[in-house]
């Protein structure tokens, strides 16, 4: 297992940033490891595997746009990069606007991708979105 400094930690979430915020899941699918994990909620079983995680960056591009994310602070350990964050999005269907904050913990391999990625979030609904039509709106 690799011994991150702090450069490797930044690397990764501007890198996952910059594939959440595009909604680009071949970009996203690119930082993890051939039969990685994903754990999107920690009540959730895992995803696991390269289709099962591809599946989960197809619905985020699918239905979700006007993507921010930041990670606030960032450490690492060993082979893991921690991070607490802060997201929003908006829902296409209903045009919701939605706040996540919560903690990131990636444990990466020799390469420096993803093999056990977990999430702890907490989501609110802050608004709508008015600059987005839902899907039942006719223009």
């Amino acid at each position: 297992m690799p011994t991150l400094t702090p450069g490797d930690g930044q690397d990764l979430l501007a890198a996952y940033k910059d594939a959440w915020e595009r909604r680009d899941p071949d970009a996203a699918l690119k930082l993890y490891a051939d039969g990685a994990e994903h754990r999107d909620d920690p009540f959730e079983d895992p995803l696991v595997g390269s289709n099962a995680i591809r599946e989960l960056w197809n619905s985020r591009a699918a239905n979700q746009t006007n993507v921010e994310f930041d990670a606030e602070r960032v450490w690492t350990s060993a082979a893991w990069v921690l991070s607490s964050y802060h997201a929003a999005y908006t829902e296409k269907a209903n045009a919701d606007r939605i706040r996540r904050r919560g903690v990131l913990a990636f444990e990466l391999d020799e390469e420096k991708r993803i093999l056990r990625a977990r999430d702890w979030p907490v989501s609110r609904r802050v608004g709508t979105d008015t600059t987005v039509k839902s899907a039942g709106e006719t223009a």
